[in-house]
């Protein structure tokens, strides 16, 4: 049969003309492209063959899929570009000026390769240009410049792609989400059960086993781990572990490789499966001398040999397996729990961070994010670092007002009396609105029942109002001296110069966080009201401009509250249904519809948004109006927690989360600023600080923690809510009330002349915007 013929492409394409125009290997693309998706990969031991000349020393490939909005292509992406990946400016939905291409013969494929080895990012058309431009195109049917793409990394031999932000998700249609379909085992109606206590006695006492299957339970689950390494050409290199037990023992079972896409997504505790055709090996704990006790461990691999998996759903009695360990406890039990007790936690979110990254002792990038529960046993939140467990489908989708439950986490006490929870290797998190059940696996558990509850006699108005979402936010908050400070090693040693910092700071990668430590002068301050916005996307350097005053809101503004909170006295919110897929009654609480997981749309809230002229800004000092200041000169739509619409939870759990690598995932730009800022943020100071080694001068956003606010908390200390005891403190005192904005203003001739040691949380939002944060400064004494 005659092979179909390719589509062909109309005569106004860009790629078309720019790529079939001669013999030239190098061809530049004067027309703007969009990009529709941006694809990671770990090198292998080619990597010198497909990029000779390239000194990058970054382990990751790239592939982009670039559109002219008539035909699209795949092309590999040179590694001299990751820094515009990393710093997510080449990302999807972005658009490129003047893209340059390298065309390479393919003799395996007897085609050609294209190497994308230079561009301009057009930051003027703004980061959905992609979205706007292709508004009336079906992107999904443009023809391919060439014919059907491959859809594996193009340059290395890898059978799939990592996500853009960390080693542990999962990503891609690779990973099933069902059992792979199979002809089973031929072996096994001549085989019977063995138990894990006499394949663990064969192997320590060195005995031959006898031909057997294992029937056991899954207790535990550990996260996706990728082992892929340059010089390695494993196209498959994943493994995952499974603590399993049957009646007579426990053993960890480690997935490889392929068995890793094929079984994963699926096998989840609490499951019963028959393992049959797996290697026994000594535990990796005894190999290492992790432990002094020998152990086994139980290998599934994808051939040498073949091992079979099949899930059991019919378990009668008498096989005596375990049932699954869990360990909740409440927020008041933690409070008497020792550092690194292992436990579950259930409880409601009301707070849902954004996800933001740091660099692990590996040098690779770990991605977590703050969640706040409560669960009525305490006034006291429950505080969980989540790092990603590789449940993306979950986690992306977290967000107030949902059932939240973590297990096997671990309790920190590292800076009393704040404590938080954080992963182990074992954790799993199960959250209500994201496609999994909670009440199967935990409904026969006192503690969850207990908590339940609770929950059908919270309060969901106060609940709901109190929710937020997104937002810069750090814990443990800082101390408030610097001798506390450095006994802690929360920071760096203080920095020999600004430009030092701005060189860091240029170092990291997008989302990423690090403190730092400086030694400076205040030279401005300024106060912005609630609703001030960033001047421009990409703003972090700025000529100063003669002050001018700002709209803050008045005493009376101040005080002003929003309908919600003075309506009729009812505890129940109503959640009406908002089409045919919605069964929800009108009548529902937010308990049942929990349970349910068919949750109904939220009532709309207006926020009262009037403004008084009563307030400006205020300059301690004097600069030249020709000296630039690095740092955003307002705040970023990134940094200020918003507040949470059930309504619309979807949307915002996207609009907080990490840019996709998928054109079809992007949410547009502006889509944050459609949300309400949180009831508890009034606004900001804007300190310009420069620095005393070399005058650098520094934005930095200053966000006062306050008395009543549940989100920045001041610290149990009393202080004298000066400018001084503010700034060490990190916010206001916590039994008196705060001084207003333009009472706090009047007394800045507090901060002429005076030298501060400087602890500034960093963040890079996007692009070049990097948030400087100011947490904490302390009076540096002559």
């Amino acid at each position: 049969m005659a092979a179909a013929p390719k589509p062909k492409q109309p005569p106004s394409c860009a790629l078309q003309r720019t790529l079939r125009k001669g013999p030239a290997r190098n061809r530049t693309c004067r027309q703007i492209l969009y990009v529709l998706s941006v694809q990671r990969y770990a090198k292998d031991a080619h990597f010198g063959v497909f990029f000779p000349g390239s000194v990058d020393c970054s382990e990751s490939l790239f592939d982009a899929t670039l559109c002219d909005g008539d035909c699209k292509i795949r092309v590999s992406v040179d590694p001299r570009l990751n820094k515009l990946i990393f710093a997510n400016q080449l990302r999807s939905g972005s658009a490129v000026n003047n893209a340059e291409f390298l065309l390479e013969e393919d003799a395996e494929e007897g085609g050609r390769d294209v190497l994308l080895v230079g561009l301009e990012v057009d930051l003027s058309l703004g980061n959905d240009a992609a979205l706007r431009a292709l508004s009336g195109v079906n992107v999904r049917s443009l023809p391919w410049f060439g014919g059907e793409p491959n859809l594996l990394p193009l340059r290395a031999r890898r059978s799939t792609y990592l996500p853009l932000w960390n080693d542990y998700d999962f990503t891609g249609d690779a990973w099933r989400d069902r059992p792979p379909e199979s002809g089973g085992d031929r072996s096994r109606g001549s085989r019977s059960a063995v138990s894990l206590r006499d394949v663990r006695e064969c192997f320590l006492n060195e005995r031959p086993r006898r031909p057997g299957y294992l029937r056991v339970k899954i207790l535990h689950k550990s996260r996706l781990m990728h082992y892929g390494k340059v010089e390695q050409n494993l196209t498959c290199p994943y493994k995952a572990e499974l603590l399993v037990a049957d009646a007579s023992a426990s053993v960890c079972v480690v997935l490889w490789n392929t068995l890793c896409l094929e079984w994963y997504r699926y096998l989840q505790p609490g499951m019963v499966v028959r393992l049959n055709r797996f290697k026994v090996r000594e535990s990796y704990s005894h190999r290492t001398g992790r432990s002094t006790q020998p152990d086994i461990e139980i290998s599934l691999n994808s051939s040498h040999p073949c091992a079979v998996i099949s899930v059991i759903s019919s378990v009668p009695p008498e096989w005596c397996l375990p049932v699954v360990p869990h360990n909740f406890l409440s927020r008041k039990e933690l409070m008497d729990c020792p550092h690194g007790t292992v436990c579950d936690v259930v409880g409601l979110v009301l707070f849902v961070g954004r996800p933001e990254r740091i660099r692990n002792k590996d040098g690779k990038m770990d991605q977590y994010r703050w969640i706040r529960l409560e669960d009525g046993t305490s006034d006291q939140p429950i505080m969980v670092k989540l790092f990603s467990t590789s449940q993306p489908e979950v986690q992306s989708g977290i967000h107030p007002m949902a059932v939240f439950v973590c297990t096997r986490v671990q309790l920190k006490k590292e800076s009393p009396p704040f404590q938080y929870l954080t992963n182990t290797h074992q954790t799993q998190v199960y959250c209500t609105g994201t496609g999994c059940s909670l009440v199967t696996p935990f409904k026969g558990i006192r503690p969850f029942k207990q908590f339940l509850q609770w929950l059908r006699q919270a309060d969901e108005r106060d609940k709901l109002n109190r929710s937020v979402i997104g937002g810069q936010f750090v814990y443990p908050p800082a101390p408030a001296s610097l001798r506390a400070f450095m006994d802690e090693k929360r920071g760096q040693p203080c920095l020999s110069s600004g430009e030092e910092l701005k060189l860091l700071c240029e170092r990291l990668q997008y989302r990423e966080t690090q403190s730092f430590c400086i030694q400076c002068t205040v030279t401005a301050v300024h106060y912005h009201q609630g609703e001030g916005r960033e001047p421009g996307p990409f703003s972090t350097t700025s000529p100063r401009s003669p002050i001018t005053p700002l709209k803050v809101r008045s005493p009376k503004a101040l005080k002003r509250t929003n309908p919600i909170t003075s309506a009729s006295p009812r505890k129940r919110l109503r959640f009406p249904s908002s089409g045919p897929d919605d069964s929800i009654e009108n009548d529902s609480s937010l308990f049942e519809g929990a349970l349910e997981f068919l949750l109904g749309e939220e009532v709309d809230i207006d926020e009262d948004e009037e403004e008084d002229d009563d307030a400006a800004s205020f300059v301690t000092a004097h600069t030249n109006p020709h000296c630039t200041s690095f740092g955003l000169s307002c705040v970023g739509m990134e940094t200020v927690p918003r507040q949470f619409l059930y309504q619309r939870r979807h949307v915002q759990a996207n609009a907080v989360g990490l840019q996709p690598n998928s054109f079809h995932k992007v949410l547009p730009y502006e889509e944050l600023e459609t949300f309400s800022h949180a009831r508890f943020y009034k606004g900001h100071y804007l300190l310009e600080l420069k620095v005393l080694s070399d005058g650098l001068l520094i934005n930095t956003l200053f966000l006062p923690a306050s008395p009543g606010n549940d989100h920045w908390m001041p610290l149990s200390l009393i202080h004298g809510n000066t400018w001084e005891s503010i700034l060490s403190h990190g916010g206001f005192s916590p039994e008196a009330p705060p001084p207003s904005p333009a009472d706090l203003m009047a007394t800045k001739a507090q901060l002429t002349n005076q030298k501060l040691v400087c602890i500034l949380d960093v963040c890079v939002l996007d692009g070049s915007r990097v948030e400087l944060v100011l947490s904490r400064a302390f009076p540096l004494r002559e």
